[in-house]
């Protein structure tokens, strides 16, 4: 049967802060049942709001609904991000991503889990890293 969750059915919660630095809404968290491995969320983060450096088993897919965001993959330059655009993350790539230190960014984030897994959370980017991804951001 065809299930239909209203938005007002789920709370909005915050990024936890063991994953997340700065302020961070998480919106319409799904999951679906099995044997579907897909799940996802509406994340909203303030100016300067980042997630943590982390994986995905089977990869990643953002789509940017607002604002001016990064993506960056460990080692390689840092990605700007805008309404439109479509992310690809392979999978098991170690990346980051967020809003820039002025505008905030929204992206729908998707992901499937493997083996009741879908995200391998690391390490913060620290403030360091952060401040050179937004001097060195690509177009």
């Amino acid at each position: 049967m065809i299930k239909v969750t209203r938005p007002c059915q789920q709370a909005s919660s915050d990024g936890p802060a063991a994953y997340f630095s700065g302020s961070v809404r998480i919106d319409s968290h799904f999951q679906a049942e099995g044997p579907a491995r897909v799940g996802g969320a509406t994340v909203t983060f303030a100016p300067g709001a980042r997630t943590a450096w982390h994986t995905h088993p089977l990869g990643q897919t953002l789509m940017v609904v607002a604002g001016v965001g990064i993506v960056q993959q460990w080692g390689e330059p840092p990605q700007t991000i805008r309404p439109g655009d479509l992310v690809w993350i392979p999978p098991h790539t170690k990346h980051w991503h967020g809003a820039t230190d002025a505008i905030s960014m929204a992206h729908i984030a998707i992901a499937e889990t493997m083996d009741g897994t879908a995200v391998a959370w690391m390490e913060q980017v620290s403030a360091e890293e952060y401040d050179k991804a937004q001097q060195r951001r690509a177009a």
